[in-house]
């Protein structure tokens, strides 16, 4: 029977509570034990202090000088010190709240202590003591492994429970890894692995262990997506677009622009894809203003070409609009019918739009999620293109899909996401990147300030508006908060109509009406409105090219793509344009994002120290983005494995005999027993 089929309760001392409390950690049966690793260790390897660095943690044995002393600061709160001969060294130990030890210690004894050195004090501030000799010899020289447990579960017993399903069951753990790959990257085996995580006599043995089992995570992740994408490629059938590629050049020169080299290469693995027998699943992702657009207005083009509707779905009306205007721009003098479709329309509207949805009369259709409505009924859907897809849940990307008979499918995203998390999050979609900006795409200045300067600012939003040009100026709420000391967009409004009259100023925010917000944009669009005071809905897809100055305050409240979407605002015309983040940092991760916005408008360089500060998690949003839980690897350290992983598993399921060669057989069998229809990665 296989580890993962044997329940833990077959150890001594789980009985049914303990069985429970143990399910509360997702320890069901031994597999699960063995594979509950530890998140850090305890070193009580003694320390040669002459070595040691300042606030390092130290283990030392040493006799105790006289008797202990105890100072009380009230009732609760005491310092308790005594002096420690440790190597011929006067040590000074310090106790926090830890009185009870007095009685224990005795002058002439040796001790063993584990705590923060503070090198110039020569002084130790104590955490953990050992008092007596076997104590002392229990755990001197050991690592000792730090799990996460519950408040109903001792971290000691938990570390006698797994030492015994070791004892138990350590020779039945089975090797998953072919040879030929554990020889390739020179791998210590599995059990030796698993144990030497648990339970390492030094940091060797810990290093070897997590390389080993890092390589096996990724590997056995990589080889389901790449299992999926075999699945998908051979056993789903896809719509063979065809469409004369003398069309669609012709379409490209005349544009009122020059395609750049990377636009020009991710057309060609679009419509490569288009032209394939599967069905497309591809991302397409670009910094702010790098040409998404047009990318896939050329896609929507030949998908038009080959006699097929397309559906372009975005998050906000606003954004909707901006790409119905655009796209109609760009398609309509090629004789393409584009239909917008969104909740604000009246029902005539709505009636018409369906109709010709429903008929075949709107050759391409761009809205929100009323995209997805029942009511909405496609003649022949072709191509899917999802803008900003991290925004739409699962479900909804997954019924837009499905309006069509397998279409191609084209997700676009302006928050560049590095290429650790493009292809494990994104792992069954092929991954386009244009990363070029176009020629005359202006270069924008950002500065931090603090809010002191504020008057300063304002100045600076006339003098601009004053020589003709446009400003935004972002805040994080739209009414006075009594929990959030933030600026609001409200205050913010009234405050710079009156200052800077007789400057026209505009307020734009989520609780305004669709049509509210369209006449706002419009009027600031035509220059009727010099500045516009706004919260986050301008994030993404509003295009003014004759705003030049971008104001966001608060600017620590906002996530580092968040503020780059916002600064991608400006810069899009022919003038030289500045944003000014406004903010008084109380965090150092708060200083460290203005820190980074001020130093690159590179997004991908943003997006990869975003990963590093917030983490993988943090970065996508666990819940939409189908992150997967790694138990070691670290998705912005172990980079370099995953690559390797990824490439290894390509080619084992590429393999004609990978399912009957006996090597390969229990990396086969693990496919097999995944269940891979939950594999969501939408």
């Amino acid at each position: 029977m296989k580890l993962s089929q044997i329940p833990v309760d077959v150890l001594s001392g789980v009985g049914e509570q303990r069985k429970q409390d143990l399910a509360e950690l997702g320890i069901h049966t031994i597999a699960d034990l063995l594979a509950h690793y530890p998140y850090r260790y305890e070193d009580y390897r003694l320390s040669d202090l002459a070595q040691a660095g300042h606030d390092e943690k130290v283990t030392v044995r040493g006799r105790v000088y006289g008797q202990p002393s105890v100072r009380w600061f009230n009732k609760k709160k005491s310092r308790m010190t005594a002096k420690l001969d440790v190597d011929g060294v006067t040590v000074h130990a310090i106790w926090f709240n830890q009185a009870y030890l007095k009685n224990k210690i005795q002058a002439g004894q040796t001790l063993m202590v584990s705590g923060k050195w503070d090198r110039h004090r020569l002084q130790i501030t104590v955490d953990r003591t050992f008092v007596s000799p076997a104590e002392q010899e229990k755990h001197m020289g050991r690592l000792e492994p730090v799990y996460s447990v519950t408040s109903s579960i001792k971290m000691h017993w938990l570390r006698k429970l797994i030492y015994e399903a070791f004892l138990q069951y350590g020779r039945e753990i089975e090797e998953v890894l072919p040879q030929e790959l554990c020889e390739r990257y020179k791998l210590i085996p599995r059990a030796k692995a698993m144990y030497y995580l648990h339970f390492p006599k030094g940091k060797e043995e810990g290093l070897q262990a997590r390389r080993r089992m890092v390589y096996e995570e990724l590997l056995l992740y990589e080889l389901k997506i790449m299992w999926l994408r075999k699945i998908n490629r051979t056993e789903v059938a896809g719509i063979v677009h065809s469409f004369p590629d003398d069309q669609v050049e012709a379409f490209v020169q005349q544009l009122a622009f020059p395609l750049t080299g990377a636009q020009r290469r991710v057309v060609r693995e679009i419509l490569t894809d288009m032209r394939s027998p599967y069905q497309m699943n591809r991302l397409l992702q670009g910094d702010v203003g790098s040409g998404k657009t047009v990318v896939a207005a050329i896609a929507l083009y030949a998908n038009f070409l080959s006699g097929h509707q397309g559906a372009l779905m975005v998050p906000t009306e606003i954004l909707a609009d901006q790409h119905a205007i655009s796209i109609t721009k760009l398609l309509s003098p090629c004789g393409v019918n584009v239909v917008s479709l969104t909740g604000s329309m009246t029902a005539r509207e709505r009636r018409e739009a369906l109709g010709q949805i429903q008929m075949g009369l709107a050759d391409v259709v761009v809205g929100t999620h009323a995209l997805i409505q029942d009511a909405v009924v496609y003649r022949n859907l072709g191509l899917v293109i999802m803008d900003e897809q991290h925004r739409f849940g699962v479900k909804q990307r997954a019924t837009l899909r499905e309006k069509g008979e397998v279409p191609d499918v084209l997700h676009m995203t302006a928050t560049p996401i590095p290429r650790t998390l493009a292809i494990t999050v994104f792992g069954e979609m092929d991954v386009s990147t244009i990363d070029e900006m176009p020629a005359g795409r202006q270069p924008i200045d950002t500065y931090w300030v603090k809010k002191e300067l504020w008057p300063r600012i304002v100045n600076f939003i006339a003098k601009e508006c004053g020589s003709g040009r446009q400003a935004y100026v972002i805040c994080p709420l739209i009414e006075e908060s009594e929990k959030l000391d933030l600026e609001n967009a409200q205050e913010v409004f009234e405050q710079l109509a009156t200052t800077l009259a007789p400057i026209r100023v505009g307020l734009l925010h989520g609780r305004m009406t669709p049509a509210e917000k369209e006449e706002v944009m419009r009027c600031f669009a035509d220059n009727e409105v010099q500045v516009l005071v706004s919260t986050t809905v301008v994030e993404v897809g509003v295009n003014v090219p004759n705003a030049t100055v971008m104001v966001i305050y608060d600017a620590d409240r906002f996530g580092l793509a968040q503020l780059h979407q916002l600064r991608g605002r400006v810069g899009r015309g022919g003038g030289a344009s500045t944003c000014v983040l406004v903010a008084d940092p109380k965090s150092e991760m708060g200083v460290e994002r203005m820190r980074i916005m001020t130093e690159t408008t590179d997004g991908f360089e943003i997006s990869r120290r975003d990963l590093e500060l917030r983490g993988p998690g943090d970065f996508l949003g666990v819940k939409q983005s189908g992150l997967p839980e790694f138990k070691l690897a670290d998705l912005t350290e172990d980079v370099r494995v995953l690559e390797v992983a990824r490439s290894d598993a390509a080619q084992l399921v590429n393999q004609p005999d990978f399912a009957t060669r006996p090597e390969w057989r229990p990396l086969y069998e693990y496919l097999q027993e995944e269940n891979l229809e939950t594999l969501s990665f939408d």
